[in-house]
């Protein structure tokens, strides 16, 4: 009897364990360039559920700068970063071993807004000739993005001088820029939403044009991992991606409303109609990507931007920075 007794005790044990393991999550800690709404998918995901679906239990830091994501991922910090694959090329450039591979693309164009101070019907770049605008941190995507279509559109710039048709500001931090220009800093800005239509709801500002309309499709945000997490944890990248790509559909099919109703637990701050608003803006202008697949034409186009800009020195493979292993076997999936 006490044999008995013993035999299913320990078979109770297992079970127990077993179910233990089961419902224990992986943990994955992401590092993200900002907190914006601009990367409504992600929050999408956590919102409804995507993540934990998939047995993950994702938590999010805002570190301010793709500079200091991708420190955070050399440093085991976290295990994804989202940021500017610029981040990866200059990694990879300066000869880090284990570089940055990027397995998962968010955002498809440059999602700021240029900002005057008058409303102007009919708004077209070459009416910047002669002025000044801020752009953000030098080298910085937004900044560079910003370059590409001015100069695309036949105007010569400058950073921080009025030696050329445009003077483009990088000597206001990103964070500074809306603040700046109500102090009446530049006589036009390029702000991210909602600040942008913040300005414009308060009368401080008018929203003239999205440079990513201007600028064609670019792979503005993607997750990245490093060489060495990403060749041992194939798994666990294919279980966030999955969630990724649910909410890229979720955020693809959804109305407005409901896609600002799942960016709410993350903004608390944001009014709904501000959320609404932006859920609009960006929808408008197809910021977002419908699903992780990171192409070769747009991180040509990155490439192409970064040397207009000044930043890049030789074009690094697209098959070293960028892997879509995972994304291409998501997609497919039945």
């Amino acid at each position: 009897m006490k044999r008995i007794f013993l035999v299913a005790l320990s078979l109770l044990l297992v079970i127990g364990l077993v179910g233990c393991n089961k419902n224990k999550k992986i943990k994955i800690k992401l590092a993200e360039v900002a907190h914006s709404v601009f990367y409504a998918p992600q929050y999408v995901a956590i919102t409804n559920g995507y993540f934990e679906e998939e047995g993950l239990e994702v938590t999010y830091v805002n570190v301010n700068g793709a500079d200091k994501v991708m420190a955070a991922l050399l440093s085991r910090d976290c295990q994804i970063g989202l940021m500017g694959p610029e981040a990866s090329l200059y990694v990879y450039l300066n000869g880090e071993a284990d570089y940055a591979i990027n397995f998962c693309q968010l955002t498809q164009r440059d999602g700021s807004f240029i900002v005057g101070r008058e409303p102007i019907e009919n708004f077209t770049l070459d009416m910047l000739k002669g002025k000044s605008i801020l752009g953000g941190r030098e080298g910085g995507m937004p900044e560079m993005t910003l370059e590409y279509v001015l100069k695309n559109a036949g105007l010569t710039i400058a950073r921080n001088s009025n030696d050329a048709d445009v003077n483009v500001r990088t000597d206001v931090a990103f964070g500074s820029m809306a603040g700046s220009f109500i102090a009446n800093q530049g006589d036009f800005t390029t702000l991210f939403e909602p600040t942008a239509t913040q300005l414009q709801r308060d009368g401080l500002g008018y929203v003239l044009g999205a440079v990513g309309s201007y600028s064609g499709e670019v792979p503005f945000t993607a997750y990245s991992t490093t060489k060495s997490y990403f060749e041992k944890n194939q798994d666990v990248l294919e279980k966030f991606t999955r969630a990724i790509y649910k909410a890229q559909q979720y955020v693809l099919n959804a109305s407005d409303e409901l896609v600002a109703e799942a960016m709410k637990p993350h903004f608390a701050d944001i009014s709904d109609e501000d959320l609404l608003a932006v859920v609009r803006s960006y929808r408008a202008i197809e910021a977002w990507r419908p699903n992780p697949y990171f192409g070769e034409e747009g991180y040509n186009r990155l490439m192409d931007i970064m040397e207009l800009a000044g930043f890049l020195d030789s074009r690094p493979p697209y098959e070293k920075l960028v892997s879509n292993v995972i994304a291409n076997k998501i997609i497919n999936e039945k």
